[in-house]
């Protein structure tokens, strides 16, 4: 069985943001593979220890990705691809586009990726690379068999759950539940510095300019305002809540 996972480099979710100048200051933050497609990761190498094949995570971003990339080859990850191009917009469209390019080559039985990214939570990108491979999809999954061409997958539908048979060659996206991900060996992370790692740029794929063109615009990035310290209302209940509501019309102006 041959397994593509999707990965993305995100913020460590403790991590402070910080803007300077209209964008997110990076200087000394930490950096870690999107929680989300640490499942997916997880995942294909559970699978490759029950069927065999081999496991190959590819990711679209700046140079550090690739330190995301070399702990999912320390997790058990076979091989890595890393698609690093300036000319690459921030924009799900493009990345699906530049990610079809790369795994439309590859003959895959199953890519899995991360329901969403922390970062912009569009979870777009394996949706649009679903629809370009021509193959199903099921999303937030917290389970999943295969058995010969078949896989079947259990996915959180809002509160409830939904069972699903689907045919290979698929992709799936994880939801948080189906797997706990592995921290990686020291003899992992030695065995990851000589396992397969591919760096690629827009020179080495075959994309229209249409496939470049990104569908959406950053117009304006900034920090929700700083929370106000609250009030405590006095008087009988009928008094409070009178003068909350004449808080919520004067001040807040929610109603």
């Amino acid at each position: 069985m041959k397994i593509a996972v999707l990965l993305k480099q995100t913020f460590d979710t403790e991590e402070k943001i910080v803007l300077e100048n209209g964008k997110v200051a990076e200087d000394g933050v930490k950096f870690v593979i999107n929680p989300y497609d640490e499942y997916a990761v997880e995942e294909a190498i559970r699978l490759k220890e029950q069927h065999g094949g081999s496991v190959i995570v590819l990711a679209v971003g700046p140079a550090r990705t690739s330190e995301a990339l070399r702990t999912a080859l320390a997790m058990g990850a076979d091989e890595a691809v890393l698609i690093s191009d300036e000319r690459i917009a921030a924009d799900e469209y493009v990345v699906s586009e530049v990610l079809a390019a790369q795994v439309s080559k590859g003959d895959y039985d199953l890519v899995l990726g991360g329901n969403f990214s922390v970062d912009n939570g569009a979870g777009q990108v394996a949706v649009r690379l679903a629809g370009l491979l021509g193959i199903p999809h099921v999303s937030s999954i917290t389970k999943l068999e295969i058995s010969g061409g078949q896989a079947l997958v259990t996915r959180d539908a809002e509160g409830d759950t939904e069972l699903l048979e689907v045919t290979l060659p698929a992709l799936f996206t994880a939801q948080q539940g189906l797997n706990e991900p592995r921290y990686p060996s020291l003899p992992g992370i030695m065995k990851a510095k000589k396992k397969p790692f591919l760096q690629l740029s827009l020179g080495d794929l075959e994309l229209a300019d249409r496939a470049l063109a990104p569908r959406t615009k950053q117009t304006e990035l900034f920090l929700p305002p700083a929370r106000s310290a609250g009030q405590i209302l006095q008087g009988d209940l009928p008094a409070q809540a009178a003068k909350l509501v004449e808080l919520l019309r004067t001040e807040s102006k929610v109603i």
